[in-house]
């Protein structure tokens, strides 16, 4: 049990280096030679828990995937905050460019790396969904939404996100992109049956202002 327990902090030491310096290097400006330096190991020591610097980035990827559920899921089931704005949150916590992940997105939205972006998106779209819809369900419960299909919403709004709002996916300038937020929210509120206007805060989400001026 002592020996796995050190091979799994070395395996996080190892990850942890080439986090960093794929956030400050890039991916391509990172050797092997550079994780191996940071972290103090032999090259034998790296290949015995990672085959290539494509197997860490992989390994960066599914270990952010969790971080981003794990976060995902205590906001979804905690009860104290209001609907409206566990929605906005649970959103938020999806967007890994949010933490210090933006060398992984952009690795991942290179053709050559198609197989990974699936990954993802896999995850989002078969993990995201039931979270979202037992926030949906307690608030058709508390009479703020209506629908009689809570989990096919959330099903639709999921895949839109996940696609047209890709950077990859749907090639669209940022003016056509902004143009698709209100129509995103006008189309989000009547498949929730509320009221128009009614879920303008939304515009938090893709870093736009709302009527009332908040961001």
């Amino acid at each position: 049990m002592r020996e796995m327990k050190k091979a799994e902090e070395r395996r996080n030491e190892i990850l942890d280096a080439a986090d960093e310096l794929f956030t400050q290097k890039g991916f391509d400006g990172t050797s092997t030679n550079n994780i191996l330096e940071k972290v103090g190991i032999a090259r034998g020591t790296l290949y015995y828990h990672f085959k290539s610097k494509e197997d860490i980035m992989d390994a960066l990827i599914e270990r952010y995937t969790e971080t981003m559920l794990t976060k995902v899921r205590a906001v979804a089931g905690d009860s104290s905050i209001a609907v409206n704005e566990r929605i906005l949150r649970v959103v938020m916590a999806l967007n890994m460019q949010n933490e210090n992940g933006q060398e992984i997105m952009d690795h991942i939205h290179k053709p050559q790396n198609a197989l990974m972006h699936r990954k993802i998106q896999q995850v989002v779209m078969n993990q995201v969904p039931p979270l979202l819809t037992s926030i949906i369900r307690e608030g058709i419960e508390q009479g703020i939404y209506h629908t009689p299909y809570p989990y096919e919403c959330m099903e639709m709004i999921v895949a839109y996100t996940n696609t047209v709002f890709d950077d990859d996916l749907v090639l669209l300038s940022d003016e056509e992109r902004a143009a698709r937020v209100p129509a995103f929210i006008f189309n989000v509120e009547r498949m929730l049956g509320v009221e128009s206007g009614s879920l303008l805060y939304m515009m938090k989400m893709f870093g736009h202002e709302g009527e009332d001026g908040t961001k």
